[in-house]
């Protein structure tokens, strides 16, 4: 119900009188002009009741909009966790999984990528599933067809981890130049890049993303809690340890 109609229905309380038994219709459209008045002037005293309904507001669809993501997280784990065709680093058979959704355009990715390295060498029983999530233009699903060859070929975390050592702007060339440099031929990379299986799996990515409420890069999911956004080692420490935690 719109915060005016609140208003309308608690001060309406004081004038119940107004509306008694035989007022005509006309006396109870005056009577409502009145009633208007009163609760304009009533915010225009107290505009912190504004703020205060806003505040409520707002917690109210943050905490919907958690529950939502958990629901959606729980549906989706089979997918999140085990779609064979998504790489993974780490230990393939760790106790404790962690997903990233992820651009390799994406400075705060770029940011991040040594924090999931350094989990990974302090975690041994770190799994970590990457979900290629190229939004940031033509350079990124490029960059997301060539990552998913260097996995058919054992080379992902190479390729992976080059990619965001690369400097400068990443384009198609660069793309390839990091693919050469890891052992991939780029004749034969172009050729496999246009592979439907490969083009299948990004599509599977966004709609996973969707699904599950990732609207931007980087975004870390690990048992039942979405973490959207940079984070620091302390971070993915804690998230990964509250999953660990909840087996």
């Amino acid at each position: 119900m719109p915060l005016h109609n609140h208003l309308r229905s608690a001060l309406a309380l004081g004038v119940l009188a107004i509306y008694a038994l035989g007022t005509t219709p006309q006396a109870r459209a005056a009577d409502d002009a009145k009633l208007d008045q009163h609760i304009h002037d009533y915010i225009i005293a107290h505009p912190e009741v504004i703020v205060e309904a806003l505040q409520k507001a707002q917690a109210q669809a943050e905490a919907q909009q958690a529950s939502d993501a958990q629901v959606a997280l729980h549906a989706k784990q089979k997918q999140l966790l085990n779609d064979p065709a998504s790489p993974v680093m780490g230990n393939p058979k760790g106790d404790v999984t962690l997903v990233e959704f992820f651009d390799y355009r994406c400075p705060y990715c770029k940011i991040d990528a040594p924090n999931v390295q350094a989990a990974i060498q302090a975690d041994p029983k770190l799994r970590v599933v990457m979900k290629e999530f190229p939004i940031l233009g033509p350079d990124s699903v490029f960059a997301a067809k060539v990552a998913l060859v260097a996995a058919k070929h054992g080379k992902y975390a190479e390729f992976h981890n080059a990619m965001f050592a690369a400097k400068g702007q990443i384009d198609e060339s660069k793309i390839m130049d990091v693919a050469h440099s890891v052992g991939l031929d780029p004749k034969k990379t172009r050729a496999e890049m246009n592979d439907p299986a490969i083009e299948k799996q990004i599509q599977d990515n966004l709609e996973l993303a969707k699904a599950v409420g990732v609207e931007g890069t980087p975004a870390f999911v690990a048992g039942d809690t979405l973490l959207p956004g940079a984070v620091s080692p302390e971070d993915l420490h804690k998230l990964v340890a509250q999953a660990r935690a909840k087996g």
